[in-house]
């Protein structure tokens, strides 16, 4: 019902009239093309922040994982990239731009900056007072409502049905904060909903591994089925606006509506892949940690050994292990 109000309000002049078709992208202009939007700002921020986290933990005599901090790094980069790098220029211009837009900010942005364990970071750089504070905002019930598995998988799954099935995709292109506010949902609803499904962060209600690969199987084709629909429809959707563009290249409408259906089903299916080798994956890891841990508490259980000698000949085991054989 929003979207439709706000399709039939009246078009601000900077909203409609004001939006200039730019030239047919190529991949210099969509590799070095720039505008400024906001949420670059937001990203400036969470980058810095990380990495005065790190460096407040490594001054505490702690590891913090380089790994993550790429991880975490890419994830801002790739955001900030689809809000103001070349391919936001086009997102109102072609379907298949903002499909591709949503992509970034939807799913590989969020499965990146969650792979950087962001809250695991902020919890072991910060105070007591402040590490108390942030548990209890984590903790608390609105936040544990709109982190809950249920309420993140309805999140992501449904996000793309109600946009493209009701009037609201056609008033974010019209209108500026729902367009700004349309990017905040696909970032927040995708990071939580990888949040449950790579687990990194302590948050609550984790999931078993076996629940997380059906969780994520269970979503991600959503993107599939929505995808075949619209490569299979002759409906353009909002056809409206994209006509009074008056676009002299590209595709027509409809084939650029195929092309980011098109788009939407096979990246959805390629990062469903990903995410449930990443599942698979952190499982064996987490099988061979609880193997090595049972067989270092094994002769302490019989008697047969003390701490320093199990750490010892477990130190050797590691050592042969990792010597290659001689030829």
């Amino acid at each position: 019902m929003l979207g439709t109000a706000l399709l039939n309000a009246p078009v601000p002049f900077w909203s409609m009239a004001g939006l200039v078709v730019p030239p047919a992208p190529n991949a210099w202009s969509l590799l070095t093309g720039w505008e400024f939007d906001p949420f670059v700002i937001v990203a400036a921020f969470a980058g810095a922040g990380y990495l005065l986290g790190v460096r407040r933990v490594q001054e505490r005599g702690r590891r913090w994982p380089a790994g993550r901090t790429a991880s975490f790094l890419a994830g801002v980069v790739c955001i900030a990239y689809a809000v103001s790098g070349g391919l936001a220029e086009y997102d109102r211009v072609l379907f298949s731009a903002h499909v591709a837009q949503h992509l970034l900010l939807g799913m590989v942005g969020p499965l990146l900056v969650v792979l950087g364990a962001p809250l695991t970071l902020a919890l072991q750089a910060s105070n007591r007072r402040l590490r108390t504070r942030l548990l209890r905002i984590v903790r608390s019930r609105p936040i544990a409502f709109l982190t809950h598995p249920v309420t993140a998988w309805f999140g992501f799954a449904g996000t793309l049905v109600v946009l493209y099935s009701t009037g609201l995709y056609e008033a974010s292109l019209r209108h500026d904060a729902v367009h700004a506010l349309l990017h905040a949902q696909f970032v927040l609803v995708g990071t939580v909903f990888m949040a449950h499904v790579v687990g990194v962060d302590p948050i609550g209600h984790a999931l078993g591994f076996g629940a997380r690969a059906l969780y994520v199987s269970v979503a991600l084709p959503f993107h599939g089925f929505l995808g075949v629909a619209l490569l299979s429809s002759n409906r353009v959707i909002a056809r409206s606006w994209y006509a009074h563009l008056h676009r002299s290249w590209g595709p027509s409408l409809l084939d650029d509506q195929r092309i980011g259906a098109g788009l939407l089903w096979v990246a959805g299916e390629l990062f469903g892949l990903v995410a449930l080798l990443i599942v698979v994956a952190q499982w064996m890891r987490s099988d061979e940690r609880a193997a090595a841990r049972h067989d270092r508490r094994e002769p302490l259980e019989r008697g047969q050994a003390s701490p320093r000698q199990v750490d010892s000949s477990a130190w050797r085991s590691a050592s042969v292990s990792s010597t290659p054989p001689k030829n």
